[in-house]
C-alpha cells in the first residue's frame, strides 16, 4: 500500500512560489503534478479555490497553449454535482492558471493510502458518483483521459472529479515528446497504452480500475516500471482476487480490453444499484468515520501571505524661512518674565509640505494596503532569458576627420556603368538556350523547384463517430471538437461525422476539400494534386474497403486516406478505420 503521505496537506509557500497569480493573493501548497502546481487562494469574497498554474515549460509551447485554451473553455460549459466547477483562468499570460472551487477531502489515493480500501457501500457510492461526473463531462464534449484516484477528491457529500480534460492539451506537444509524463500508466485503457483512439469508453476503463483499487487498496495490474505495468495492462488480465463478490460485475466490465464490450454509464450505475442491498443514497455517512474525520482538517484553511506594505516616502521639508531677530528677553525677575517665554515668542511657520509631520502633532499610523490587490493584467513575455525588455541598441555616428572637399569624379562613374552593364548583356546571351539544348530549360527549372516533403504514414486509425483528426498532430489522434461546434462545422482535416437520429454517416473535412478516387487512378501525392473533383464530404455508403480519398486541407498538408471498414456493434462505440498518409506542407496554404 505504501507509506502514509505526510498530514501536513497545507504546505507553506516557498521562495520560489509566487505570492500572487492574476490577482489572487496565494496562502499555501495544495500539490504538484506533471502539468503544474496547485495553490490555495481565495475569492474577494473569502471563498476557498484551487488555483493551478502552469509549468512555464508547458506554458512555451505554442501547441499546449492553443489546446489549454480549447479544454478550459470546454471545462466551463462543465456543472455538476460531482466535479468542482472552473471559477477563473488566464490561457495567454507569460504562465498559464486554471481555478477551480475548494474541495475540503482528501484525494482518493491520500485517503486508501493512510486508511487501507473502503468498504463496499462507500464502494458503490463512489462508483455512481464518479460515473455520474463523467455522465457530466461527456455531454460536454470531454473525454477526461487522466481519471487516477489522485483526481477524485472524497467530499461529505459524495466524490469529486477534476482535472478533467486538462492532460489533453499536453497531448502530442514538443514536451511530452521529449518525456515528461502527465498521465498514469497504472490506470490507462489498453487503447490509451498503445496509442489508439481515446473515447468516453477510455474513461469507462478507468472508472472500473478505481473502483477496484478503492475496494482492494491496490492496482489489479500491480506496480513496478511504466512499461512493464503498461505492458500487463494491454496483454494480460486483471487480478481480481482480492476484489468482493457484489463489485465482480460492474468491475469486469468496466475492464473489458474490447472498448466495444464496456458498459455505459448508466448500465454501471444500475450495476451498482443491483449489487446494493439498500438503495444507493448518498449522504454524510457514505465514508467510514476515519475518513471523514479527516475532511474536518481541510476546513482549517490557512490564512493568505500577508504582501509587505510599502512605506510611504516622505516629501522634503522646505527650507525655512529667515527667523526675524529675537527680541531681548527681560532680565530674570524683571516683570513679564516667564520659563516659557522664548517657545512663545517663536516665529511662525510656513504650512508644512504633503507627508511632513509638523512639530508637536502627533504621528499619523503607517498607511496600511488592502487586503487584495488589484487583479494583475497578463504581461508581455519577452524571448528566453530577458526577465526585462531587452535594451534597444544604438550606434552613435563619430563624424570623421575634416579635409578638404573630394574632387567629383562622375565622368568616370559613368563610364564604369556602361562598361558593367555591357559584360553583363554578353554573360546573359551566353546563358539563354539557342534552341539546339532543348533538355537545358527544364533542368534549369528543375534545380529551383522545392523538393517534395517525405511522406509519413499512421496505420489503423481509428475513428470513432463524430470525432476529428488534426494532420499537423503528430500522430493525428482522434478527439471531439473541442468548442462543442461539432466536427461538421469545427475544424477538423478529417471527420466521421454519424447522425444517431438518421442513421445519415459522413466521412469529409471541414477544414479543406477532398476528392474520392476511382478504380483507374492510383492513389500519390501527384495524383492529388492533378484531381479536381473536389467536395467536402462523402456519404460512407460510397466507401468500401480499400477506398482512397485525397484531402487537402487549408493549412497545405496533403493526405491519402485509405478507407479500412467500419466496426461497433452498440450504437455510441461505432467507429471507423483509415489508413493515412501524409505529405505536411505539401501545398499552398489557402488564405483566409
Amino acid at each position: 500500500m505504501g507509506s502514509a503521505p505526510s498530514a501536513d496537506f497545507f504546505q507553506p509557500l516557498r521562495a520560489d512560489d509566487p505570492a500572487v497569480v492574476g490577482g489572487y493573493r496565494l496562502a499555501a501548497v495544495l500539490g504538484s503534478g506533471g502539468m503544474g502546481k496547485v495553490y490555495l487562494s481565495y475569492t474577494p469574497g473569502g471563498r476557498p479555490i484551487a488555483l493551478k498554474v502552469i509549468r512555464p515549460e508547458f506554458g512555451e509551447d505554442p501547441e499546449f497553449r492553443r489546446r489549454f485554451q480549447q479544454e478550459v473553455r470546454a471545462a466551463e460549459r462543465v456543472q455538476g454535482l460531482y466535479t468542482a466547477p472552473v471559477i477563473d483562468s488566464d490561457t495567454e499570460g507569460a504562465q498559464p492558471w486554471l481555478a477551480t472551487a475548494y474541495v475540503p477531502g482528501p484525494s482518493l489515493a491520500h485517503a486508501v493510502a493512510r486508511h487501507g480500501a473502503l468498504p463496499v457501500r462507500s464502494v458503490l457510492l463512489l462508483t455512481v458518483g464518479v460515473a455520474e461526473a463523467l455522465h457530466v463531462i461527456h455531454g460536454a464534449g470531454i473525454v477526461h483521459r487522466d481519471l487516477k484516484p489522485a483526481n477524485v477528491l472524497l467530499a461529505s457529500d459524495g466524490p469529486r472529479v477534476i482535472d478533467f480534460g486538462i492532460a489533453r492539451a499536453a497531448d502530442s506537444t514538443a514536451l511530452t515528446s521529449t518525456g515528461v509524463s502527465v498521465g498514469t500508466p497504472a490506470f490507462m485503457a489498453p487503447e490509451q497504452a498503445s496509442a489508439g483512439a481515446v473515447t468516453p469508453a477510455t474513461d469507462v476503463f478507468a472508472l472500473g480500475q478505481i473502483a477496484a483499487f478503492t475496494a482492494i487498496g491496490a492496482s489489479v495490474f500491480g506496480d513496478g516500471p511504466s512499461h512493464a505495468v503498461l505492458y500487463r495492462i494491454v496483454h494480460e488480465d486483471p487480478d481480481l482476487s482480492a476484489l468482493p463478490e457484489q463489485l465482480r460485475p460492474v468491475v469486469t466490465r468496466c475492464l473489458s480490453r474490447d472498448p466495444g464490450d464496456r458498459p455505459t454509464l448508466t448500465e454501471i450505475i444500475e450495476l451498482c444499484n443491483a449489487a446494493s442491498e439498500v438503495p444507493l443514497r448518498q449522504g454524510e455517512d457514505w465514508l467510514p468515520r476515519d475518513v471523514a474525520g479527516s475532511l474536518t482538517e481541510r476546513l482549517r484553511l490557512p490564512a493568505p501571505m500577508p504582501v509587505p506594505a510599502a512605506t510611504p516616502t516622505p516629501a522634503p521639508a522646505p527650507a525655512p524661512a529667515p527667523a526675524p531677530a529675537p527680541a531681548p528677553a527681560p532680565a530674570p525677575g524683571a516683570p513679564g518674565y516667564t520659563p516659557t517665554e522664548v517657545a512663545a515668542a517663536a516665529p511662525t511657520q510656513t504650512a508644512p509640505a504633503p507627508g511632513v509631520v509638523p512639530p508637536g502633532s502627533r504621528t499619523p499610523p503607517p498607511y496600511a494596503p488592502p487586503s487584495y490587490p488589484p487583479p494583475s493584467y497578463p504581461q508581455p513575455s519577452y524571448a528566453p532569458g530577458y526577465s526585462t525588455p531587452p535594451a534597444f541598441h544604438t550606434q552613435a555616428f563619430v563624424p570623421g576627420p575634416s579635409g578638404p572637399p573630394r574632387p567629383k569624379r562622375t565622368g568616370l562613374i559613368v563610364i564604369g556603368a556602361v562598361a558593367a552593364a555591357v559584360v553583363g548583356l554578353v554573360v546573359l546571351g551566353s546563358l539563354l538556350p539557342d534552341g539546339s539544348d532543348k533538355g537545358g530549360d527544364k533542368a534549369s527549372g528543375a534545380s529551383q523547384k522545392r523538393p517534395d516533403p517525405q511522406p509519413v504514414s499512421y496505420q489503423g486509425i481509428e475513428v470513432p463517430q463524430n470525432h476529428q483528426m488534426m494532420f499537423a498532430d503528430n500522430p493525428p489522434r482522434p478527439a471531439e471538437e473541442p468548442t462543442g461546434a461539432g466536427v461538421l462545422y469545427g475544424h477538423a482535416d478529417l471527420f466521421y461525422y454519424r447522425d444517431t437520429l438518421f442513421g445519415d454517416e459522413k466521412f469529409g473535412t471541414a477544414n479543406g476539400k477532398l476528392v474520392l478516387l476511382n478504380n483507374s487512378e492510383k492513389g500519390s501525392l501527384e495524383t492529388c494534386r492533378a484531381v479536381t473533383r473536389f467536395t467536402e464530404k462523402i456519404g460512407l455508403d460510397q466507401l468500401t474497403d480499400g477506398s482512397q480519398v485525397c484531402v487537402l486541407s487549408k493549412a497545405g498538408h496533403i493526405t491519402l486516406a485509405t478507407f479500412r471498414g467500419r466496426s461497433g456493434v452498440k450504437e455510441e462505440t461505432r467507429f471507423i478505420t483509415v489508413d493515412l498518409t501524409v505529405w505536411r506542407n505539401a501545398g499552398a496554404a489557402a488564405k483566409d
